[in-house]
């Protein structure tokens, strides 16, 4: 029968032979002959990736027995470690690190350039663990070999050992023998007692640092934290002594020194300076021939411009040019000019009146001339003047010259031999700023010493007290651990089985993994068999096979299948019981029903009924007998039943033989319904013939027991035989060990209780 809605496939399509499933259907039959081979496809829509807390929680239902047993055994195991754990003891001291000390005295060029550094604290944490300070305070409170022991051996096997332990017969012969390597190897179990006892914390934006010290002796936890600050704080104050002490030492070394070549290089300068005869005005300054050498130079230059300002003058008033205005503003001849000029404009007046041979016009003329000779006369005069300036000018210049060309050769000469003197007053300089320079370092580090040496930039705040109560093991603490590692450890535990089953638990799985509708589940019973089951029509169990014979009369559009196969992927998933259930079922509808055990390999069918008989269904596919000698009869009238008979050497011959099919055929015209208890699918032939001839074929799977893999192979079989699988029911399923929060048998126990009516 073909869907109209879809389209039709070339003939001799090998999907001709199979259903037809639209995306998101399950296979329920609909009277198609064969099965989809897309089940054996784990197809999943595009919700996947989403997280499904349910499944979570329901794996974890499912596993809550072994999660608390995982989660008991941690926590018991937490607490006996607890228990067994010797009592620890913590004493804690807090102490002040500042990183400059407290400054009495300002000295110039004295500071703690340690105290600057960035890595200061962190230094002063790591002086506190080191290895000195630990020997230190070993060697203070005299950590023995006594105390070493009572500090290891405080648990109960220590304590046990220790005990059992043989003693030496004489403690004095003992102590007598004990070698120097052995006070060595008692040193360092102390001293790594310490260390590893001591923890330093840095308290966050602050100058404080808390120490703390764990033992199993209260009172030497407290010793040792308050012996560790004392020590610390006595070697700090020692580390700034030596370190003054030190300072001054090579100071004090190195300015005797200094004096000693200080005044080694100034007896070699007067030394020298007395034998080359070099005399300086004054100490560091020039030789007397170099001073008078600069002081004529200066003189020269002084001369030569006097001398080129002389003669620029000259050059001036000899080519006939004017006077320089200096010159003039010197002499008479501007009240000469002056007065010629007045003189010559009262003749220019006169000459309009009277002619130039008017006597007073003569005189006049007579004065105009003589002014004219006295301008003359001082104009030589001027022109003189500075004719004599400039050769006075000329003569003092030459002379310098002279001067400095005689004194240059005795400067040269005293420079050559003051070449030696120089290095040797240099020597002398450096020799002497050395000096000073140690001198008041020498004192800086001396008044440093004993201003800083009686301050210390490290107090104790909060001395350690005996602790009253221990420090660990922490009971509550260790159970919470415990709890929250078990229960950690039970969830991974039960995730990690979960991942590692894969088994069909519930009815999501066969619907998700085989993609086939689920027509029934068959609860588990736990105390009542199933005869007992079966007799009470009101049980769960009853009622889920009454729900499975109502959904195969929906499974197709023709009802139940004449011919009904029962089978599952592998033996003992109820296959019997499921078919003579059914059978049932349908005989108490008013049906004739006959119940064929086509299992010829295993039978067990004679076991479910309590009937036996030396033919059956071997014997009639065989010749051996007719069809009325293999029917038998049963407590139910409508009921009847062909067990399995003598075990044949080929069932799968037998089975594929045409009486069978004869056999069935003529079983469908008598019998309303027709069950045949089949093998299993895997593994054997048998299970895939009788599903080709079969109407339809029911997938029985044990809940928990049936692989997945397993079951999808059974599957593929079926499908390649070509058999209409209606579908599966879910056999031995219980709700609450599957861990699904609904338990579907309480829906199958829905009125089982008889109430009257009204109530």
């Amino acid at each position: 029968m073909q869907d109209d809605n879809l389209p039709a496939r070339p003939e001799g399509d090998p999907q001709d032979r199979l259903p037809v499933q639209r995306p998101g259907q399950l296979a329920v039959g609909g009277g198609q002959r064969g099965i989809s081979l897309d089940v054996f496809e784990d197809k999943r829509g595009g919700d996947e990736d989403e997280i499904d807390l349910l499944a979570y929680w329901r794996i974890l239902v499912k596993r809550k027995w072994l999660v608390l047993g995982v989660l008991g055994t941690v926590v018991a195991l937490a607490l006996i470690a607890t228990l067994m754990m010797p009592p620890v003891y913590r004493a804690t001291a807090t102490l002040q690190i500042d990183r400059e000390s407290v400054q009495i005295l300002q000295v110039e060029g004295v500071g703690n350039a340690e105290a600057a550094a960035p890595d200061f604290l962190t230094t002063q944490y790591e002086l506190l663990k080191s290895r000195a300070l630990a020997e230190r305070v070993a060697n203070e409170l005299a950590i023995d070999a006594a105390t070493v022991e009572r500090l290891d051996s405080t648990t109960w096997w220590q304590r046990a050992t220790g005990a059992l332990r043989p003693q030496p017969a004489n403690a004095a012969d003992a102590g007598e023998a004990e070698s120097e390597a052995d006070a060595m190897a008692d040193l360092g179990q102390a001293v790594g007692i310490v260390r590893s006892g001591l923890t330093v914390e840095p308290v966050r934006n602050s100058r404080l640092v808390r120490i703390h010290f764990d033992s199993t002796l209260p009172a030497f936890s407290a010793r040792v934290v308050n012996a560790v600050a004392d020590g610390f704080i006595a070697h700090a104050i020692e580390r700034k002594f030596d370190a003054s002490s030190y300072a001054s030492k090579y100071i004090e070394e190195q300015l005797a020194l200094a004096k000693g070549r200080l005044e080694e290089s100034e007896r070699a300068l007067v030394a020298f300076a007395t034998k080359e005869n070099i005399v300086t005005s004054g100490e560091g300054s020039q030789s007397l021939e170099s001073q008078n050498l600069g002081a004529l130079n200066a003189s020269l230059a002084a001369a030569q411009d006097e001398r080129i300002r002389a003669q620029a003058a000259w050059s001036q008033v000899s080519g006939g040019g004017q006077l320089p205005a200096g010159a003039i503003s010197n002499s008479i001849l501007n009240s000469l000019q002056q007065q010629r000029a007045t003189l010559n404009a009262e003749y220019q007046q006169q000459l309009k009146t009277y002619k130039p041979e008017y006597p007073s016009m003569l005189a006049l003329k007579g004065q105009i001339d003589e002014v004219d000779r006295q301008i003359a006369q001082e104009r030589n005069a001027v022109r003189a003047s500075i004719k004599a300036e400039y050769d006075a000018a000329q003569a003092r210049e030459n002379m310098l010259v002279a001067q400095i060309d005689a004194l240059r050769g005795r400067t040269l000469d005293v420079d050559n031999r003051s070449i030696d003197y120089n290095i040797l007053r240099r020597e002398v300089d450096t020799n002497r700023q050395l000096y000073d320079s140690l001198l008041q370092r020498y004192k800086e580090v001396g008044v440093a010493a004993g201003a800083g040496v009686g301050t210390n930039n490290i107090s104790i705040v909060d001395r350690a007290m005996v602790p009253t109560g221990r420090f660990k093991p922490n009971l509550p603490l260790n159970l919470a651990i415990g709890l929250m590692l078990g229960l950690m450890l039970g969830v991974l535990v039960a995730f990690v089985l979960e991942f590692l089953d894969d088994t069909l638990k519930g009815p999501e799985d066969i619907e998700q993994h085989l993609r086939m509708a689920v027509l029934g589940i068959i609860p588990h019973l736990k105390k009542q068999s199933v005869a007992d089951a079966m007799g009470d029509p009101r049980s769960a169990f009853a009622e889920a096979y009454r729900s499975v014979r109502t959904a195969l009369q929906f499974s197709t559009d023709h009802g139940v299948p004449k011919v009904l196969l029962v089978t599952s992927a592998s033996a003992s998933e109820g296959k019997s019981t499921t078919a003579t259930t059914l059978a049932r079922n349908f005989a108490q509808l008013g049906k004739r029903v006959l119940l064929i055990e086509a299992d010829l390999r295993n039978p067990s069918l004679h076991r479910v009924m309590g009937v036996r008989s030396e033919t059956g269904l071997s014997s009639l596919l065989a010749g051996a007998a007719s069809a009325s000698q293999v029917i038998m009869d049963t407590d139910d009238e409508r009921l009847k039943v062909v067990l399995a008979g003598p075990l044949p050497p080929n069932p799968a011959e037998l089975l594929s033989g045409s009486r069978l099919l004869s056999m069935l055929t003529v079983a469908a015209e008598k019998y309303d319904q027709v069950i045949i208890d089949g093998p299993p699918v895997l593994g054997i032939a048998d299970a895939p013939i009788l599903s080709n001839v079969a109407g339809g074929t029911l997938m029985v799977v044990q809940a928990g027991e049936t692989r997945i893999k397993t079951a999808q192979a059974a599957l593929k079989r079926l499908a390649a035989a070509r058999a209409h699988v209606l579908g599966a029911i879910l056999t031995h399923y219980d709700a609450k060990v599957a861990g699904y929060g609904y338990d579907y048998s309480s829906y199958y126990s829905y009125g089982t209780q008889p109430r009257l009516a009204g109530k």
